[in-house]
């Protein structure tokens, strides 16, 4: 009776501990699928110096940036090109977890994605064909057309004025299409991040120049969608100072604007 006694009790102690070495097992198998978890990043490629392909590759501030992001803060990622004017949307469907792409911080974007601390101060820009005299502000385009690329602050910025300004807007999918269109006689001028089209114009004679002061002081944002990610935009966060504090950062931007 004793020796069955014995027994019975080494077999629910060789059963217990099979339970708790199949609940470790389960903790480390769902560990390890978050430490392998790879982020999706949704990129705009026909925006150099931020994001452009060359050679095959994607290059710029921003893809450089979120690259040493994630490899300062651990994480993986895995970048998705597509439209500028389709990205937050593509968010909101599941199909991304992070945008980077020259985003301006907006009052209408906070209600649909949270953004990341600033990471550069840009401002739009008015651009008309190199020799043309007639436009040096906002108040010289009663008449003209304005082309501006579509999902853009630049876009937002002209529509809203066009009434009180009086001049037509008209809305291309990319940058290089928009500066075909002014440089080439279509439009009369164009709206553009200052830093994009000071880079386009110093790589390339585009036949454009840039007139006037910057008409707002837009701001640059990492975005993952509201509410979601906190977790992941901590550590863009973190990242993101820790490669201003080490001069990361004002290396990217010197390879790419000499400043």
């Amino acid at each position: 009776m004793k020796k069955f006694r014995v027994l019975s009790l080494f077999f629910v102690m060789m059963l217990s501990l099979t339970a708790l070495s199949g609940c470790g097992t389960a903790d480390e198998t769902t560990g390890s699928g978050a430490k392998d978890k790879v982020y999706t990043v949704g990129v705009d490629t026909t925006y150099p110096p931020f994001e452009f392909e060359e050679g095959g590759e994607y290059k710029g501030i921003d893809i450089e940036l979120i690259n040493e992001i994630a490899k300062n803060q651990g994480f993986k990622i895995k970048l998705n090109p597509m439209d500028f004017g389709g990205i937050i949307q593509a968010m909101q469907a599941g199909e991304l977890d992070v945008a980077i792409a020259g985003m301006s911080i907006t009052d209408d974007r906070k209600k649909v994605v949270d953004f990341s601390d600033p990471y550069f101060d840009a401002g739009l820009s008015l651009v008309v064909k190199k020799g043309s005299t007639d436009i040096k502000t906002m108040d010289d385009l009663k008449g003209k057309k304005v082309a501006v690329k579509k999902g853009t602050t630049g876009a937002t910025y002209a529509t809203e004025h066009a009434d009180e300004k009086g001049y037509k807007v008209v809305q291309f999918n990319d940058s290089p299409a928009m500066f075909q269109e002014v440089s080439n006689g279509n439009a009369d001028v164009l709206l553009e991040d200052y830093p994009v089209i000071a880079y386009a114009i110093a790589q390339k004679d585009l036949g454009l120049e840039i007139v006037g002061d910057r008409l707002n002081g837009d701001q640059y944002g990492i975005a993952v969608l509201k509410g979601e990610n906190k977790d992941l935009l901590d550590k863009i966060n973190k990242g993101l100072k820790e490669l201003k504090d080490n001069g990361k950062y004002d290396e990217i931007l010197k390879k790419y604007l000499g400043e």
